[in-house]
């Protein structure tokens, strides 16, 4: 099991901390790549598009439904 890693970032002037394991990290940093955004822009864009739960559950759901999707066209 990946242990869980708590990062900081500054999202809209304020700090923040964001708890992920590392493959959700790394599918969220090439992701941002994929979409030519920083880390932090992206992580933002889901931020701002989040209705419910945490920061760190937005970015796990993103990335499920993401991996689903590219599946999916595959």
């Amino acid at each position: 099991m990946a242990a869980i890693i708590k990062r900081s970032l500054v999202l809209n002037g304020h700090a923040t901390s964001i708890s992920l394991e590392e493959p959700f990290w790394d599918y969220i940093k090439g992701a941002a790549a994929r979409d030519g955004k920083s880390v932090q822009a992206f992580v933002a864009s889901i931020d701002q598009t989040r209705t419910t739960g945490n920061l760190s559950s937005a970015l796990r759901l993103f990335a499920l439904a993401d991996a689903q999707a590219t599946k999916e066209l595959a």
